[in-house]
């Protein structure tokens, strides 16, 4: 029996929504399932931003093929910055807080330990700099790379600082990189001229050093689903 247009409209018309309700939910369901790349932000000065070097030869861009290797899907944005101090790291942290961070690396406070700024206002400002990431992203994980002063003179002031990163881990239920330098400081074939900051080949082994601590944590994220809505390249 043919109908009319007048017919046809009236059926088109109680489709149309129907459709475009299973098209939602269908959209809705393959977006649930698409994972959305993983995002790590690394928070650091000179010896994370890579000094004098190519940001392709710092380690925390070095991680990027580690990561591939293991075959963790994850983008690695570094907003380290020479001469980055805790107080600088707190005013330039809020912009990177409009996307979702899974795993925080935070390396500051050397410069403010050359400084002789207090070890209290040290700690605090990395402690604020964690609260306020976790503000952001409930469930992101946090890595603290610990360092240390040289032992010129094995002060209270020297002694303080290097324990300010491993107070912070256990406060914080953070992962703890004990010392970014290891196997590095000191070694004048791994430093550039100036003896304090890590050639390429240097940083080869801060990329081992963190790789260490990253690895498990990175692999026990990627498990974790979320919805799609990340970025689709990794960052070098």
């Amino acid at each position: 029996m043919h109908k009319s247009g007048k017919q046809w409209g009236k059926a088109v018309a109680i489709c149309l929504p129907l459709i475009c309700a299973l098209l939602a939910k269908s959209a809705s369901a393959a977006a649930h399932d698409f994972p959305r790349m993983k995002r790590i932000l690394v928070l650091g000065d000179s010896l994370s931003q890579g000094y004098l070097l190519k940001p392709s030869e710092a380690w925390p861009m070095l991680l990027i093929d580690k990561l591939r290797g293991a075959g963790l899907d994850y983008e690695v944005v570094n907003v380290s910055q020479t001469g980055g101090t805790t107080s600088g790291g707190l005013a330039r942290l809020s912009p990177h807080l409009k996307r979702r961070i899974d795993i925080f690396v935070l390396e500051l406070g050397i410069n403010d330990a050359f400084r002789v700024t207090s070890v209290d206002q040290i700690e605090r400002n990395l402690q604020e700099m964690i609260d306020r990431v976790r503000a952001g992203s409930p469930r992101v994980r946090v890595i603290i790379a610990g360092m240390q002063l040289p032992d010129y003179s094995a002060d209270d002031y020297i002694h303080d600082f290097g324990q300010i990163y491993i107070g912070l881990a256990t406060k914080n239920h953070a992962a703890l990189v004990p010392y970014l330098l290891k196997g590095v400081g000191g070694n004048p074939a791994l430093n550039l001229a100036d003896r304090i900051h890590p050639d390429a080949a240097g940083h080869k082994i801060l990329a081992d050093n963190v790789w260490a601590i990253l690895e498990p944590i990175a692999r026990e994220v990627s498990q974790q689903r979320t919805g799609a809505g990340g970025a689709a390249k990794v960052n070098r």
